[in-house]
């Protein structure tokens, strides 16, 4: 079966935007967006919430563009080209190789998983994750760490009174001070 795996940036303090609704501050450098152009090759689909589609929709038409370096090359044609499912009561239409969820996020999932297929099932956004959480259909939680303190904002783990037990599958310090955190819920 399919895992689910929740991955997002997120600030020291645990938030993935800041309380004026920004993440500059998640800039990758080099070494930082190569993790992430590696990472991607192991997703089947990706769901996002309206926020993090609209974010991601500059990749769309990014390879129009001539001052793309050849890691920005390699993402566009790795981001392109995959299924993305975008969770939104305002959108009327998406672009490229998405489309609007036709149910909540644990129908789609499961949908999903019981489709043949490759590759994991990633969320992306932090309202999104929260429901998948809730609904106890998270396998693993990736989160790439920055060095900031960012004092509010949309925190990337969902507030909610329930214990996850969780198992640490993996860890890397990147040279500029990034920390990713890779761990499995324990069942």
């Amino acid at each position: 079966m399919r895992k689910v795996t929740y991955s997002m940036n997120c600030s020291l303090d645990g938030y993935i935007v800041g309380p004026d609704g920004g993440f500059n501050w998640t800039a990758p450098d080099k070494e930082v967006f190569r993790f992430w152009i590696d990472d991607i090759r192991q997703v089947g689909v990706h769901l996002l919430g309206r926020r993090l589609y609209e974010t991601m929709l500059y990749w769309e038409t990014a390879e129009q563009e001539t001052s793309l370096d050849d890691a920005e090359r390699e993402w566009v044609a790795l981001w392109n080209p995959l299924p993305k499912v975008v969770f939104s009561t305002t959108l009327k239409t998406v672009q490229g190789r998405a489309r609007l969820a036709s149910g909540s996020v644990a129908e789609e999932i499961e949908r999903l998983r019981s489709e043949p297929g490759e590759g994991d099932i990633a969320i992306g956004g932090a309202t999104l994750a929260a429901e998948a959480a809730a609904a106890g259909l998270i396998d693993e939680y990736q989160v790439v760490v920055y060095p900031v303190l960012v004092g509010g904002g949309t925190p990337y783990f969902p507030r909610q009174e329930r214990r996850v037990d969780l198992e640490l599958v993996e860890t890397r310090t990147f040279g500029s001070g990034v920390v990713h955190l890779r761990h499995r819920v324990k069942r």
